[in-house]
């Protein structure tokens, strides 16, 4: 029995420029974090000959062709494994339409509990190069290459992505108690809205390729990511609220399908009881939201948005990693 261990992220600044209708004219760059809610993966090898799955479903087949879940059959058969496991996933944030990148942290995870069955090292940006083959190449997915990467190196890093379609991972390097400092004014909720990431992403795509004015904002999204990055560097911790302020106003700009009518009165009404800023995370359309605010006016913007689900989490550093091996 394996048991892989997989952080979901939350993406700061510079969201959609990892899609190919922006980085393949120019460099894209995202600032995320992973945090410390996971995507559990167990393979387990099976008396019985064929394939059984656990998810939101169950699923018991003789062959990887009669599969249902597209990921889980692109990644068997990548690595030629034709029957005799089982397969559970598990969960800490609900995983459709979540915004927290959680399809491909689930992919990660089940690329890198899959190589410890078969006795195989990966480096985890591997993992990631190899997540994005298996969602975008081979499901056909139109999204982009930040969760990925963000999933398997775990951290808090800046990811750029090249017309080459090659990805570089940095670590953002702050002082001492910066990291703790804005990781502590930060909430999160839950909008309960949900919503298909990609059809959203679709929309986005076309969108930017379509108006120069629209590429021009993405293009802004980017440069705030090294805005950002030589405030975290600087120990400026004040700025990153404004700077979420400033890339979610970009970004609602790109497609109607963004944003929504009840999460512009959300996000209006924490802005109001005292965050700097914030942002819907992922996508759009949906999923949770995260706000930026002195620790003062928390207990203002919980009650501001009491309707919603506020969910605590933290930033985590370890990236994906095996967590039992037997």
């Amino acid at each position: 029995m394996i048991i892989s261990k997989t952080p979901l992220r939350l993406s700061f600044v510079g969201g959609g420029s990892d899609l190919p209708a922006f980085y393949r004219d120019g460099v894209g760059a995202v600032l995320s974090t992973s945090i410390n809610k996971f995507v559990y993966v167990t393979i387990n090898k099976r008396f019985e000959p064929g394939i059984r799955l656990s998810y939101s479903k169950t699923e018991e087949v003789l062959s990887v062709a009669e599969i249902e879940h597209r990921i889980v059959k692109a990644t068997l058969g990548k690595l030629g494994v034709d029957g005799g496991v089982e397969i559970t996933s598990v969960a800490d944030i609900p995983s459709r339409g979540s915004g927290l990148g959680s399809s491909s942290s689930f992919t990660v995870g089940l690329l890198h509990a899959l190589y410890a069955y078969l006795g195989q090292y990966r480096p985890k940006l591997d993992l990631g190069r190899e997540a994005c083959e298996v969602e975008i190449d081979l499901c056909g997915e139109p999204i982009g290459k930040q969760d990925q990467y963000a999933a398997a190196a775990g951290g808090l890093n800046i990811i750029k992505f090249y017309p080459d379609e090659t990805v570089t991972v940095e670590p953002v390097i702050a002082p001492a108690g910066v990291t703790d400092t804005i990781e502590s004014e930060m909430l999160m909720f839950y909008t309960g809205i949900v919503r298909s990431a990609s059809n959203v992403l679709q929309q986005q795509s076309d969108a930017v390729a379509a108006d120069r004015a629209k590429k021009q904002a993405l293009v802004r999204m980017t440069e705030l990511v090294d805005v950002l990055r030589d405030e975290i560097s600087s120990g400026n911790t004040d700025a990153l609220g404004e700077i979420l302020h400033e890339n979610w106003m970009l970004k609602k700009g790109l497609t109607a399908a963004i944003s929504s009518g009840d999460i512009d009165d959300y996000y209006d009404a924490a802005r109001k009881a005292g965050a700097r800023g914030g942002k819907l995370l992922g996508a759009g359309g949906g999923g949770f939201m995260v706000f930026s605010a002195p620790k003062e006016r928390h207990a203002d913007i919980k009650a501001a948005l009491s309707h919603l689900r506020h969910v605590d989490f933290g930033f985590e550093n370890m990236g994906t990693s095996i967590v039992f091996y037997q």
